[in-house]
């Protein structure tokens, strides 16, 4: 990894008696899209509020980018929050413009980078409208560019794709991965597991304020796969050593293999069976959809009553 844009150190919080975060422990390098997932009230927001030095820690360290938060740090961060909040009744060019300046922008660069910015997230055309008349998607993409657009070190962004088609999507995060690619540091909060598989390369799941998973999301998927494959292949597949059991659609069969049977022996037996072709072969992955009921539902089923779910 690169060197660091963000560590949180043994993290703690609570409002009253409630523990919102509970030892939260976390780095993140430039130029690495890292996913920060946790159900509702798992203690997200609080965790990012603390690193925006919006709330102070109960106890713990936050450094971001080698520093403690301060006026000399906020110009080189970007927040998406999850609640929008753009001036209504200001055009959105000037509402734009503004707060490229508030981010230490001069005017012309200002003005230079928004309209670079409207043109990606195709916005350009609506720059005279005020933020009022803008479609929830549209509301959306603006919202991005105000938070992309003086270019920071470190950008957090709080379910980035809430209120997108398809098509605006795949706009945003095309932005995503070029704020990735010239090295900035990207923490994306979101529910959208498929999301997170596609573009981080690591994440932290939180639970009840307490991380419970934390580190490169192929190697965790990997600890959480069966020893299952999936072959598409055309013949009679007739009884196979070392397969517990099978399923099929079509052509399509996912054989969960005995222990000591790998995936490998396997492809050699099907390869070398009369009668049969292989198309496809391939380890069965457990999503991350799965990982998080999993690890979330497994949680709560041992939480005892004096726990306090933050």
């Amino acid at each position: 990894m690169q060197a660091l844009a963000l560590e949180v150190e043994d993290l703690f919080k609570s409002f009253g008696d409630v523990q919102a975060v509970r030892g939260v422990s976390f780095v993140v390098g430039h130029g690495e899209i890292f996913g920060l997932l946790g159900s509702n009230g798992a203690g997200k927001t609080t965790t990012i509020r603390m690193v925006l030095d919006l709330i102070q820690p109960d106890s713990g360290r936050i450094a971001v980018l080698g520093a403690p938060f301060g006026e000399a740090t906020k110009a080189r961060v970007g927040y998406l929050p999850e609640e929008r909040g753009l001036y209504r009744d200001m055009k959105l060019w000037d509402v734009l413009v503004y707060l490229g300046q508030l981010k230490g922008l001069s005017a012309a660069l200002a003005r230079q980078r928004t309209e670079h910015y409207l043109r990606m997230v195709e916005l350009w055309e609506a720059r005279n409208l005020k933020v009022e008349a803008l479609s929830r998607g549209m509301g959306q993409k603006a919202q991005f560019v105000a938070a992309a657009q003086h270019e920071p070190d470190l950008v957090i962004i709080d379910e980035p794709f809430s209120g997108l088609d398809p098509v605006n999507t795949a706009v945003i995060r095309s932005l995503i991965y070029s704020m990735r690619d010239r090295g900035a540091a990207v923490i994306m909060s979101t529910h959208q597991m498929h999301q997170v598989e596609e573009m981080c390369q690591r994440i932290l799941l939180i639970d009840r304020g307490r991380p419970v998973l934390y580190g490169d999301l192929d190697e965790i998927r990997e600890r959480f796969s069966s020893n299952a494959v999936e072959v598409a292949l055309s013949g009679a597949l007739g009884e196979v050593p070392g397969v517990l059991r099978s399923e099929q659609r079509e052509d399509v069969y996912r054989l969960y293999l005995a222990e000591g049977t790998t995936p490998e022996a396997l492809l050699r037996y099907l390869v070398s069976a009369p009668g049969v072709e292989v198309h496809r072969f391939e380890r069965v992955r457990t999503s991350l959809d799965e990982i998080f009921v999993q690890t979330v539902g497994h949680r709560a089923e041992g939480t005892s009553e004096g726990e306090v779910a933050a």
